[in-house]
């Protein structure tokens, strides 16, 4: 088998000088001058020769270039954009200041426009882009700077930006990285902030519809008080005639009977919530049958488990509340996509469809 030839990074060679990327900069995307001047100062900020490019420039510890992200300076046609050919990803645009506090970025011209917006004292803490979702550029920083302890993330208000904040918080705690948080911009992005901010036209935040439409339906979850004896017939039924909301509502009830019995509806409403704050968008991939099939494991665990007649230990107990509690979760992600790919038809359904005996039985 043929090795893959890595190629040489070479950065792309300067223009004399950076009238074209000023002018992109200050006159399109409103970017403080002084900003510019920073990094352009410090060699980490462009232009290039052949194209006019802006080059965001990626060094490593030792000051020596690593990695260039490029894009256009063009005011008409698509914008280009491109990482220089032999990049290393453990490197990316950055600053890095004294403080604790380390601000993620997708592109830099989000990072510019954060630091144009919240300019004062900017260069105590650091910053980095990462150039769409390079999370090795992100821990290649904190390895090489241990004051780093404070994480805050700064993606696009849109789906990619909700999806990549969740992925990157989640693998940064898997690291032992706690103080992760979220600062989300108004619009799409920091420069959107910074163009309404100057009166042109902008793009607005773009809804993860997906992860609203999840928690919609898991906080929207109805108590039933549960009567054990009847449990596995509601499961069942509800299963079996693809009622999803039922079955999510049984099955965490079913939960909160086990794990809550002294205040149940207490739990029930706790076990909502933490459905609704532990629901990753980004891990729930696939369509309706693939997560039929999760669904129908999930639900043959859970019969397999609630047939067991025996004294349960409190460590079965908690895992027959953890299997209900896994079938809900997998119930309400079927709900949700029966409802995403057909809205139009589940709408015209619930308007005229008569809901089926078990419906009407209350779970108690």
């Amino acid at each position: 088998m043929q090795e893959k030839k890595i190629k040489k990074f070479h950065l792309p060679k300067a223009n004399e000088n950076m009238h074209r990327v000023y002018a992109y900069l200050i006159k399109q995307r409103f970017i403080s001058p002084e900003i510019i001047t920073h990094f352009a100062k410090q060699h980490t900020l462009y232009e290039d020769a052949e194209h006019h490019n802006a080059v965001f420039v990626g060094m490593d510890e030792n000051g020596a270039p690593r990695q260039a992200h490029l894009r256009s300076t063009n005011s008409f046609g698509k914008a280009f954009r491109i990482t220089c050919e032999g990049s290393d990803t453990r490197y990316s645009f950055a600053h890095f200041g004294e403080s604790g506090k380390l601000f993620v970025f997708e592109a830099p011209i989000d990072m510019l426009s954060y630091l144009t917006l919240h300019s004062e004292n900017w260069q105590k803490h650091s910053y980095i882009a990462m150039n769409g979702v390079y999370k090795n550029a992100v821990f290649t920083a904190l390895k090489n700077h241990c004051n780093l302890s404070e994480i805050v993330l700064c993606t696009d208000n849109d789906a990619g930006g909700i999806d990549a904040a969740e992925r990157l918080t989640d693998i940064l705690h898997e690291n032992g990285y706690e103080s992760v948080s979220r600062i989300i911009p108004k619009n799409k992005d920091f420069n959107e902030d910074l163009k309404q901010l100057h009166g042109v036209e902008f793009l607005s935040a773009v809804p993860h519809f997906r992860k609203e439409k999840y928690q919609e339906i898991a906080l929207d979850l109805r108590y039933f008080k549960c009567n054990p004896d009847r449990m596995l017939n509601r499961i069942s039924k509800t299963f079996q005639n693809g009622q999803y909301q039922y079955l999510a509502e049984y099955a965490l009830a079913a939960s909160a009977f086990f794990i809550g019995r002294k205040n149940e509806n207490a739990m029930f409403e706790k076990l909502k919530v933490k459905l609704s704050d532990e629901y990753r968008a980004y891990a729930d991939k696939g369509k309706l049958c693939a997560k039929q099939d999760n669904l129908k494991s999930a639900y043959q665990s859970v019969m397999r488990d609630l047939r067991y007649t025996q004294s349960r230990t409190k460590e079965q107990v908690i895992q027959t509340a953890k299997l209900l509690y896994q079938l809900a979760d997998c119930t309400v992600k079927c709900e949700v996509e029966q409802e995403l790919s057909a809205p139009q038809l589940m709408q015209e359904e619930t308007q005229t469809e008569e809901p089926s005996e078990v419906l009407h039985m209350e779970y108690g």
